[in-house]
């Protein structure tokens, strides 16, 4: 049955000049509440400073009629796709003022709600983050859907702000650009005084950006860490990087944490997160990730360094419904089957974004360790209460009951990305206000979506966006202002017991950048002693992060009365073990027979990720005695680890022959080089500050061209390196090894302690030790350094192109630069003869060699059944069947510096006779030949390098 809406807007000029009224009435500060009583909700305060009319030039955007709405151009009306969807004329969505969307939230009795921040000082906001002073830094996503095609998402036009409350009234008045002209930013995190960590979309590296001059301008840029990201659509890049409690960064989509040291940032493989966009943490230092497109919370059962754990039922019944106010327009990329009749709402969660387990102390204390999340396509922030059962969480949403939501809202532009917990105690909620919220994959014309889209002329919102603060009756906002990037490191030990979350994790994470080992007997008896559990937490984890954590405090902690200390003092004890403090084996065993289910599932999980001996045994003779269903179920996975049946990918595995290979150099490393270089690679502490020898975990030079390490192996180094002297003096030559066993400790020492590198082949050793058979004495590093490649990290300047690209986004291809990124490039169509990639350098540039990797993936075409095993899946090599490769000074005459090569599948090095030119290509030499092989080339992780 065809729907008919009636149209809810009055005479547009009317409305303009309602609108325009409102606008200068709101434009002076107020504290009158706004009292709305539909179904018993209430709203609150909206305060909104004097504001330029951005809100009017969209509305004098828009068309002055609504066009009449035609079905796309080949569609049936009578088909299922249409059946009783309404293309009448609409006039367009009109964006309110602040202050008039205040009105159309929908809140539980006794809730306010007020704008800190609005357009047109922010735009299209995604994300914030608070430094150690409480200035607020907004993610402006400034080129996201400024058009249905999403046209110029890529431009470098979004930035990074910083905002103050200087005046101590609520509101944000006073804000710098840190960060301009960037290309659709992933995220930011505050990392000390007036520094951040972010990075761009389709692009591979993090950087550090400082304000040294005080400005509130990032003024220096420095490279954090490499080999992070990926390309494709921004709605399934990585996003949020996070710093856990345990002095870890996460984010979503990558497995792997990365935690920067002395040494360099290393590294370690975690389970699939399945998230999008919304990293958090509740009391006990758990993440909890957030899916996006399943519109359901991801991973939050146990930490993720553990792995993946599979867990039945832990949404409860319905959990998947929402209960958004009506917003009658029906905008739902579903179509009409995922649309409640008849006020238009979503019916099924389809989208979700941002989350906050609250931590603060001015809502309700019922609100405590609730889980909040943002679905923006429904327009509604939800609260969910998280029960734990034997062990196991199940979700519940808080408002089912009710069918309802903790915040809802009438107003169709309402868009929630983001959640947190503030430093005033409260919680804010990120609105970006926006037209559309699905990305240009799924608004193509044709698509019911985009007939809604042009409907309403929703792609005209633009712009706009508002950072809301939630209050509760009766609960001031906290007037303190942080001030701990001035204090003495003394002074925020202190804070480590402050009753807001946002206070202890700040405290905790300057202590642990800022190495103070003055206060570690502070922090000692805080967490041996302290009446205030939360501060004991935040203290052993202070203490992990200084490298002060004694193993004889973890042995106190792990029989303190309260079960929630010994299960933090297990996971901060896995450091000290991967340090080589075996003694503690014998408390991990016996916390197996802990009586409390929580404290035995976390001793399974430390066996398990420490590798303890006899693991199996141990874990099935706990499982028979602890009933607890978390306890069966982490056992029994354990042992029989379930496939992975879902998620972004599935990671490549080592071939037999690498897991021998890096087994035998684990074995080298911990007979011979762990002394001096650390059980961990972190180096051994030889006091004063010095270690024996250099740090191999983290390190760029050992993560580089492998020909350094092997030379240093075969002939020893002597001296300071990059200026620093270690204790234990030079590093002795080991050239009489065989090939093989030099092969083995370069692998695992590139691969096996929080390292990311290729593993190396005995030939290829073979290779260097011929080559320096001339050598005499150790090196001296300075020299060792001009005689090795080195690769070239900074890509500004280069013009990357290929003859063939796989298109993965409306409006344009991927660019081919994301060869160098961790998810790679493809040619998106079967390899041909004469297809190639190329690269045109700013000036003229001696590569010595080339290294790509070219991973198998799943034919093309191919549909699964459900539950497939990964290892049933038909698999197809992506790699260059045969190419060459050419140079030229001038990219019109060629010249052939690689003779026809056979391509590998895996790790690619080409190794070329150093000679300068301006282009470089490799271009395929042999095609596929089979019509039914339709494989493409892929490269991913690609490295150039040259000599000094």
């Amino acid at each position: 049955m065809k729907v008919s809406k009636k149209n809810p807007s009055k005479n547009l000029k009317i409305f303009l000049f309602f609108a325009f009224c409102l606008y200068l009435i709101s434009s002076c500060k107020s504290s009158q509440p706004i009292q709305n009583t539909d179904n018993g909700n209430n709203t609150a305060t909206a305060t909104t400073a004097p504001q330029q009319d951005l809100v009017k030039d969209v509305i004098n955007s828009f068309s002055s009629t609504s066009p009449q709405m035609l079905l796309p151009a080949g569609a049936d009306p009578n088909s299922d796709d249409w059946k009783g969807v309404d293309l009448e004329a609409k006039k367009p969505v009109i964006p309110l003022y602040a202050s008039e969307e205040a009105k159309h939230f929908l809140l539980p009795p006794g809730y306010r709600i007020e704008p800190v921040l609005t357009e047109p000082a922010i735009q299209q906001p995604g994300a914030i983050a608070f430094d150690g002073n409480g200035r607020m830094y907004v993610l402006e996503l400034r080129s996201y859907m400024l058009t249905a095609d999403s046209k110029d998402e890529l431009e470098p036009t979004s930035r990074i702000s910083r905002w103050e409350d200087k005046d101590n009234d609520g509101v944000y008045e006073t804000g710098t650009t840190f960060i301009d002209n960037l290309i659709f930013p992933r995220f930011v995190l505050p990392y000390g005084k007036d520094c951040v960590l972010t990075m761009e979309s389709d692009a591979d590296n993090v950087y550090k950006y400082t304000d040294t001059d005080g400005d509130g301008k990032a003024d220096k840029k420095e490279l954090f860490t490499n080999k992070y990201g990926r390309s494709g659509n921004v709605e399934h890049q990585q996003a949020f990087m996070y710093w856990g409690m345990d002095n870890w960064l996460y984010s979503t989509v990558n497995a792997f944490r990365v935690r920067e040291t002395p040494g360099g940032v290393i590294r370690e493989k975690t389970g699939f997160n399945r998230a999008q966009w919304g990293i958090t943490h509740d009391d006990d230092g758990k993440l909890w990730f957030q899916g996006g497109a399943s519109g359901l919370p991801s991973y939050f059962q146990f930490p993720i360094h553990y792995g993946n754990f599979e867990v039945a039922n832990e949404f409860a019944k319905g959990f998947d419904i929402p209960y958004g106010a009506a917003v009658k327009i029906s905008d739902m990329q579903g179509g009409m089957d995922e649309i409640r009749q008849p006020d238009g709402s979503l019916k099924r969660v389809t989208g979700s974004a941002g989350n906050d387990v609250y931590r603060g102390d001015r809502l309700p204390e019922s609100l405590r360790g609730q889980y909040f999340y943002g679905e923006p396509v429904a327009r509604i922030v939800r609260q969910i209460n998280p029960v734990v059962k034997e062990g196991l969480t199940t979700l519940h949403n808080v408002y089912q009951d009710q069918q309802s939501e903790f915040l809802r809202s009438t107003d169709p532009l309402f868009r929630p990305v983001d959640m947190a917990t503030a430093p005033d105690g409260t919680m804010y909620i990120v609105d970006m206000y926006h037209g559309i919220i699905q990305e240009g994959q799924w608004t193509q014309k044709g698509t019911y979506l985009r007939t809604k889209i042009e409907q309403y002329q929703l792609d005209k919102v633009v712009g706009l966006g508002r950072i809301w603060r939630i209050t509760y009756d009766g609960k001031e906002r906290d007037k303190t202002k942080p001030k701990m990037l001035n204090e003495k490191t003394s002074a925020l030990v202190k804070h480590l017991e402050h009753p807001n979350g946002w206070w202890r994790d700040a405290a905790q994470q300057l202590i642990v950048l800022r190495k103070d080992l003055s206060v570690a007997p502070a922090l000692e008896k805080m967490a041996l002693t302290s009446p205030n559990v939360l501060a004991r937490m935040h203290a052993i984890w202070a203490l992990e992060g200084l490298n002060a954590l004694k193993t004889e405090t973890v042995q106190k902690l792990l029989s303190d009365a309260n079960p929630r200390i010994r299960v933090q003092a297990l996971r901060a004890g896995e450091t000290l073990y991967k340090e080589g403090k075996k003694e503690l084996e014998a408390s991990y065993k016996a916390a197996l027979s802990d009586a409390n289910t929580d404290v035995a599932v976390q001793a399974m999980l430390s066996h398990k990720f420490l590798k303890l001996p006899d693991l199996e045994a141990n874990i099935k003779n706990t499982v028979e005695k602890n009933l607890a269903a978390g306890v069966k179920l982490v056992g029994a996975q354990i042992i029989t680890p379930p496939r992975p049946t879902r998620g972004l990918g599935i990671m490549a595995e080592l071939s037999k022959d690498q897991q021998e290979m890096l087994s035998r150099g684990a074995v080298i490393y911990n007979e011979l080089c762990s002394q001096c270089h650390g059980n961990n690679g972190m180096g051994t502490p030889a006091g004063d500050g010095k270690l024996l020898a250099p740090a191999l975990a983290g390190s760029a030079r050992i993560q580089s061209h492998p020909e350094y390490a092997i030379r240093v192996i075969l002939h020893g180094m002597d001296g300071a390196i990059e200026g620093k002297t270690y204790a234990g003096g030079m590093m002795a030559s080991m050239k009489e090894q065989p090939d093989q066993w030099v092969a083995d400790i370069v692998s695992y020492i590139r691969n096996g302690l929080s390292n990311d590198a290729s593993l190396i082949s005995k030939d290829l050793v073979a290779n260097i030790r011929q080559k320096t058979a001339d050598q005499t004495g150790m090196y001296q590093y300075d020299k060792l350094i001009k005689l090795v490649p080195h690769e070239l990290q900074q890509r500004e300047g280069w013009k990357v192109t290929a003859s063939n690209t796989a298109s993965t986004r409306i409006g344009g291809n991927v660019s081919p630069i994301s060869a160098f990124t961790y998810e790679g490039w493809s040619t998106g169509v079967k390899q041909e003869k004469g297809m190639w990639y190329q690269i045109e350098f700013p000036k003229e540039t001696a590569v010595s060699e080339i290294q790509f990797n070219s991973a198998a993936m799943v034919k093309r075409g191919w549909v699964p059944k459900p539950n497939t095993p990964p290892g049933q899946r038909p698999m197809v090599q992506t790699h260059p069947r045969m190419y060459i490769i050419e140079t030229s000074s001038d990219g019109i005459n060629w010249q052939q510096s690689l003779s026809s090569q056979k391509g590998n599948d895996g790790d690619n090095v080409i190794a070329l006779n150093p000679k300068k030119a301006k282009f470089i290509r490799i271009k395929l030499d042999q095609g596929i030949d089979n019509p039914e092989d339709d494989i493409p080339w892929t490269m991913k992780q690609l490295k150039i390098f040259e000599l000094n």
